[in-house]
C-alpha cells in the first residue's frame, strides 16, 4: 500500500512563512512524480507544484509562483512545499499527490495523473 502523510500546516500571518512535508511509506515512489495541490473552502481543487522523479525538472503554478517552492528528498520519501510571502488567498487545505505513472517526460498538473493522495493540512493566513 502507498500512504501519504501531510504536516506542516497552521496559522501564520500574511507576509510569513511555513513549510509543508509530505512523507510517503509503502510502496516506493522513488520513479512517480510528485505534486501539491490546495482547496479552498466552496473552491475547486488547484495545482500549485510539481516535482520530477529525478528532482531535475519542477513546475509552478502562476499563482504561487516565486512565492512558493517545491523540493524532494528521494533518500527519505519526502517532498516539502516551502512557502513564503503568504497571503490571506493561499488559505486552504493543502495535499500532496503522486502521480500514477513512473518516470514521465516532465512533471504533470493534471489532477488525473494521480493516483494517491494525502489527508491535507490545513494553512490558514490572518491578516
Amino acid at each position: 500500500q502507498v500512504q501519504l502523510v501531510e504536516s506542516g500546516g497552521g496559522l501564520v500571518q500574511a507576509g510569513g512563512s511555513l513549510r509543508l512535508s509530505c512523507a510517503a511509506s509503502g510502496r516506493s515512489l522513488t520513479w512517480h512524480d510528485m505534486g501539491w495541490f490546495r482547496q479552498a473552502p466552496g473552491q475547486e481543487r488547484e495545482f500549485i507544484a510539481a516535482i520530477s522523479w529525478s528532482i531535475s525538472r519542477t513546475y509552478v503554478a502562476d499563482s504561487v509562483k516565486g512565492r512558493f517552492t517545491i523540493s524532494r528528498d528521494r533518500a527519505n520519501n519526502t517532498i516539502y512545499l516551502q512557502m513564503n510571502s503568504l497571503k490571506l488567498e493561499d488559505t486552504a487545505v493543502y495535499y500532496c499527490a503522486a502521480d500514477r505513472t513512473p518516470q514521465r517526460l516532465t512533471p504533470t498538473a493534471k489532477q488525473s495523473d494521480y493516483a494517491y493522495w494525502g489527508q491535507g493540512t490545513q494553512v490558514t493566513v490572518s491578516s
